[in-house]
Parts: C-alpha cells; sequence; structure tokens
C-alpha cells in the first residue's frame, strides 16, 4: 500500500489521484509468472543431458508465458486496480527465452550426439510393443536386425554394477536414475539395462549423470530365462562420453 501523504491544499483531483495509487494492488499473476520465468532455466540447463528431459520441463516456460502474458492484459485493462506490469513482462520474456534457448540448444545436442556409423537406439526401443509382446516376441523386430552393428544409446549407470568406480570398464547401463533401475534386480525389466563393456584403453568414471556410449550390440535371448541378473542385451563399446 503507498505511504503517499496528502496537503491540505490538494485539489480533489489529486487527492482522487493518490487514492487511486494507493488502492492498486500488485497482481499475483505478474510475481507468479516471473517466479516459473525465473525457473525455465531448467529448460536450458538440462538440454545438455537429453533434448527428451529437455521436453519434459517444457511445461514450466509455456505456463509461464501462458500466466505473464494473461496478468499483463489484465493490469493493462485494469490500470486503476493493478501493478506489476514490469514483473510480468519480465516473466514473459525470461521464459520465452529460456524455452526457445532450451529446446534449440536439445536439438542441436540430440543431431550431433551420435556418432558417425552408429544407430541411434533406445531402451524403449529395446522393449517389444503390444502386438510383439502378444506374438510372445521378447526382441522387437527393429532391434533384431541391428545384431552385431554399431549403435548408440543413452542411460546412467548402475552404480552397484560396478567393480571400480575410477577407470570402469564394465558396467550395467540403464534406463533412469530412479528406484526402477537401481533398486532390487528382481524388479527390473530386461529391456531397461544393457551389459557394457568398454574396449582398448577406454574407461569412465562413475557420476550420477548421462553417459553415451556406442559399440557393437549383441542379444542374447537365452538369457531371458536366468532372470533379470542375466542381461539380454550387451554393448561391446568403443565409444564413451
Amino acid at each position: 500500500m503507498s505511504s503517499t501523504s496528502f496537503d491540505e491544499g490538494d485539489s480533489p483531483e489529486r487527492l482522487n489521484h493518490h487514492t487511486a495509487l494507493e488502492y492498486r494492488a500488485l497482481h499475483t499473476g505478474a510475481v507468479a509468472g516471473l517466479i516459473l520465468g525465473i525457473a525455465s532455466v531448467f529448460t536450458l540447463a538440462i538440454a545438455t543431458s537429453s533434448l527428451e528431459a529437455c521436453l519434459m520441463v517444457c511445461p514450466i516456460p509455456l505456463i509461464a508465458m501462458f500466466i505473464s502474458l494473461r496478468a499483463w492484459l489484465q493490469i493493462r485493462r485494469h490500470s486503476d486496480q493493478y501493478t506489476g506490469r514490469p514483473l510480468a513482462i519480465a516473466g514473459f520474456v525470461l521464459a520465452t527465452f529460456f524455452l526457445v534457448t532450451g529446446v534449440g540448444y536439445g536439438s542441436y545436442v540430440y543431431a550431433t550426439e551420435v556418432p558417425e556409423g552408429y544407430t541411434r537406439i533406445t531402451f524403449g526401443k529395446m522393449k517389444p510393443n503390444q502386438i510383439e509382446d502378444r506374438g510372445r516376441k521378447p526382441i522387437p523386430d527393429d532391434l533384431a536386425a541391428l545384431q552385431g552393428q554399431k549403435v548408440f544409446i543413452k542411460g546412467y549407470i548402475r552404480p552397484d554394477s560396478l567393480a571400480v568406480r575410477k577407470n570402469a570398464k564394465a558396467f550395467l547401463l540403464v534406463r533412469d536414475n530412479n528406484q526402477c533401475c537401481f533398486g532390487d534386480f528382481a524388479k527390473i525389466k530386461y529391456h531397461d539395462q544393457i551389459q557394457v563393456d568398454l574396449q582398448g584403453p577406454l574407461t569412465v568414471d562413475y557420476s550420477t549423470g548421462i553417459f553415451r556410449i556406442g559399440g557393437t550390440l549383441h542379444i542374447h535371448p537365452e538369457n531371458l530365462l536366468r532372470g533379470p541378473g542375466t542381461p539380454v542385451f550387451s554393448l561391446v563399446a568403443d565409444y564413451a562420453k
């Protein structure tokens, strides 16, 4: 609320003007839009790991843009009741900037991260679809066709699959770093993991971040009956980043 003081000689028009200023409220939508606009920085920050993750957080800047624009329009329409126009504009600009740069950079990373001569696969591609599942075909046809070929995949290192944390040569690469793939082996699906064996001088140091691995794909359908502790998919890797 304004702390404007009035003099006895003030005209009625000036008093009315001061009274209107005194009772103008800060639009909560402008504040919320600014906060979400600042939080939209995650769209850009996470784009360095994967485009998929970036797209998952895109609702943050989109909501920020909607709230900020709506607040700005209401402030403009009811300027005698609300303040906060600069906040609404700042929230909209920040959200737009982080959305465009985040998706743009994530798209660039996605388009350039696969080394030449490798085919991109994902853990989702390792899972049979409903038709294949009903037909008792655990290995998707598209993936089976890549047996013995160079593939590229992204994932997380399961920490208890490492013999050493520094200069590791072998580990399980899993779909995510949530309880699904870091929990009990009995709860892991065979299509959520792939055994990686690094060749030559290639090694990695464990971290919780995402890893980009490339190498020759091998499929072991005979391991399906041996439980999740015996991977069905393995990669003789010559690329790790």
